[in-house]
This record gives structure tokens, sequence and C-alpha cells, in this order.
């Protein structure tokens, strides 16, 4: 039985899944190397909780057993206890090799690995270890307390035991389970980046404004926010990013990424997050 889930990585999406773990009733594991992300990620729990306790959508006595139920770690030795293990640190793909090696390591043998990449395939990651048959996607989409979506990925030797674990851990956090086979982007991103990948070439190509772009899929296709404003919330370097994972994974000229997307990652405008991506922000 999962009692501990620790999360790795203490950026907006780790923050994310280590608050929904601990108001779902699990101990969490919140790592990071730097501290300072860990303060931060403190921070935007609290904040996050507080908001969802005014809205009356949690209860006083949920959101303190929240707070005391995650614990800051940095030594990725201090993840030794953990049943279920979480990663959701930079999208690339040798990175998380690397971490998925330790984690094999350092982790107890019963213990279930999991990661939350958008793209990456899970049977190569698995491969990085002597337990590919415990390891597994689990995407969560962000904002992980809002969204009701969990991608669950089996590698090529992931058994039921461990799906129908993860879908049960999934479903007590209150997300919705879709299964995907291990296919670059799966099934979310294998039909989102495309679509966001050719608003971009619409605006390269000078077909319409960003607003206009933006305008014209939010009030001609019911979405709740435009492709553009979407890639910044996302990040344009994650977008650039599966857009090559799709583009090499499946060999297809219709996933090339379009050139303006590199040259905004190449210039540092990656969104909501630098301040600027096709928007400009307020940091």
């Amino acid at each position: 039985m999962t009692k501990t889930i620790a999360v790795i990585g203490a950026g907006q999406m780790g923050s994310g899944i280590a608050q929904v773990a601990a108001t779902s009733g699990f101990n969490v594991l919140l790592q990071d190397l730097s501290q300072d992300a860990l303060k931060k990620a403190v921070s935007r729990i609290e904040g996050s909780l507080g908001k969802l306790q005014e809205k009356g959508k949690l209860t006083a006595a949920v959101v303190d057993q929240a707070k005391k139920s995650i614990k800051t770690v940095q030594i990725l030795d201090e993840l030794a206890p953990a049943d279920l293990v979480v990663e959701a640190i930079v999208e690339n793909p040798n990175i998380k090799f690397e971490l998925f090696k330790s984690l094999d390591r350092i982790c107890k043998k019963e213990a279930i690995l999991a990661s939350n990449t958008s793209s990456i395939s899970i049977t190569q990651i698995a491969a990085q270890t002597k337990r590919p048959e415990q390891v597994i996607g689990m995407h969560f989409m962000n904002p992980v307390p809002i969204m009701q979506l969990v991608e669950i990925i089996r590698g090529i030797a992931t058994t039921d035991k461990v799906y129908a674990d993860v879908k049960t851990i999934a479903e007590t956090m209150g997300k919705t389970c879709v299964e995907s086979k291990d296919y670059p982007g799966f099934v979310v991103n294998r039909i989102l980046m495309p679509m966001i990948n050719e608003a971009v070439y619409a605006l390269y190509e000078g077909l319409a404004s960003v607003q206009d772009i933006d305008n014209a899929m939010k009030l001609g296709t019911n979405q709740p926010m435009g492709p553009l404003t979407l890639a910044d919330f996302i990040g344009l370097d994650t977008c650039l990013s599966i857009m090559n994972v799709l583009h090499d994974g499946l060999g297809d000229s219709k996933y090339r990424p379009c050139p303006l997307l590199k040259n905004y990652v190449a210039a540092g405008w990656l969104g909501k997050k630098s301040g600027r991506g096709f928007y400009k922000y307020d940091l």
C-alpha cells in the first residue's frame, strides 16, 4: 500500500504534484537540489492551499494536514522510504536517464518509479534501471491542482499490477486517467503540440497577428485560451522539446518545429516564466 510519495523537482509541476498528493492523504517527500527552489515551492503550495480553502474547496483540517505532510529534502538518498517516486524535472532525456539510474540504486526494490515526462519514451527511461517492470509514465496536466487528467503510459515491460496501482493512486488524488501506449507525445501532446506549432507557423507566415490567431481559436473552436497564450503558459522551450521528440521519433516532416519557435527559444523568450514569449508578462 502506497503511503509515501516522493516528488523530484520543485518547479511548477513538481510542487503541484506534491500538493495534490498531500491533500489526498499521502506523506510527501519533495526533493530538489536547490534550497531556494524548495522554499519557493512551499510558498507556492501554501498560497494555493489558502486560495482553495477560501473558495471552500478544502477544509482547514485538510489544509493543515497537507502542510504537515510535505517534507522538503535536497539529497536524493533521502527518498529511500518512498513507495512511489514521481520525477518532474527538466524535459531532457539524458538527465532523466541518469536520475533513474540513481533512483534504481537508492529506492527499495518494491518502489514504483514514475516519470511526469510529457513526451520521452518510458521504455527508454525504464531501460536505465534493473526494474523496468516497475517504471511507468504518470503525466499530470498543468496546473496540477486544477487539471483533472493524468495520462498513464506503460513501458514495454510495465506490469498490470504497477499500472493498476498507479491508476488507483491517481484516482485517489481525484484525477481521471487515460492510458496511452509508449509512442512520442503520448495522447495529449501528440495532438496538442502540432496545433500549437501550426499556430506559430501561421504567425511566422504572416497569416494573422498573435491576438487574432488566439481569438480565432478561442471563439471559433470554444477553447479556454488561444494556442499562443497556451504555448507561453507551457513554456516555449518545453513546446520545442516536445516537437523535437515528435519529429525525431516519428520521422514525419509535419512535426518539424517552426523556425520562429526555435528563434524565440534561442532568444530566451520562453513565455510567461521568462517575462516574454508571444506576449509580454510582468515578473
